[in-house]
């Protein structure tokens, strides 16, 4: 694995960070494989990231679209992350329908959860071939990524592509940590002074992973990248610098 923590100095010097290496991430996909498969984070940080790839020149019949989680609700619900990245992105661009492979909440979550798995097993062959070309992620200030929350029960699912998460009363549905781990690139989108005391823990050696969701995302072979504003970096770089690690 090759891990990169960089700290920019705004949230729209993310953006363009971001920007590039998602690019450069599709394109590299789609020369090696003939195709790219993304999957999306919800919330807020990642909607201009969108709104930018949706006016990029790139080669929209060899991208594939599927989402990290989702919340339990239709997919026109303000709540809903598909319909932010349809609105911010998919509708904005030349992608065919058909590439487009939303995580379904019309039945109950258990079935749809192995609905999903099954969508991705025909996609990539078999559970065993599932690897995300390019994985975007965002962390709360709990710590936690897609819907994978603290001391839950989705974070002991090891044999499953795909899971029920819990936050407290709300049951939503999340790709499981090794269905994550096994991406060729994940990049995390994290902003806002929130941030900073989750990203002590996260990038602490002694955190426990399960207080702290985050700090299980380890790719095998992938590259990941830790993409900072300067306000949720602050107490991991007073001084601001950007820099770079590698590990193992």
């Amino acid at each position: 694995m090759t891990k990169f923590l960089e700290i920019l100095d705004d949230k729209s010097e993310l953006v363009k960070r971001a920007l590039k290496i998602s690019v450069n991430c599709i394109q590299e996909a789609i020369a090696k494989r003939g195709k790219c498969s993304i999957a999306l984070a919800g919330g807020s940080t990642p909607k201009p990231l969108y709104e930018k790839l949706a006016a990029q020149n790139l080669d929209w019949n060899n991208i594939y679209i599927f989402w990290g989680d989702e919340r339990y609700v239709p997919a026109d619900h303000p709540d809903s992350n598909e319909k932010m990245a349809r609105e911010a992105w998919l509708n904005q661009c030349p992608i065919p329908a058909q590439n487009i492979f939303p995580m379904p909440t019309g039945a109950d979550p258990a079935t749809d959860a192995a609905t999903y798995e099954q969508t991705l097993q025909d996609f990539f062959g078999s559970q065993d071939n599932v690897g995300f070309d390019l994985m975007f992620l965002g962390m709360g200030d709990d710590g936690h990524t897609a819907s994978l929350f603290p001391q839950t029960a989705a974070l002991d699912v090891g044999d499953r592509l795909v899971a029920v998460g819990q936050k407290q009363e709300d049951s939503r549905i999340t790709l499981t940590l090794p269905t994550i781990n096994a991406s060729h690139n994940i990049i995390f989108l994290v902003a806002g002074a929130n941030k900073q005391d989750a990203l002590q823990q996260v990038f602490h050696e002694d955190c426990d992973p399960k207080d702290y969701p985050s700090k299980f995302i380890q790719p095998k072979e992938g590259r990941l990248w830790w993409l900072l504003d300067a306000a949720a970096g602050e107490k991991l770089s007073p001084d601001g610098a950007i820099y770079a690690m590698k590990s193992r």
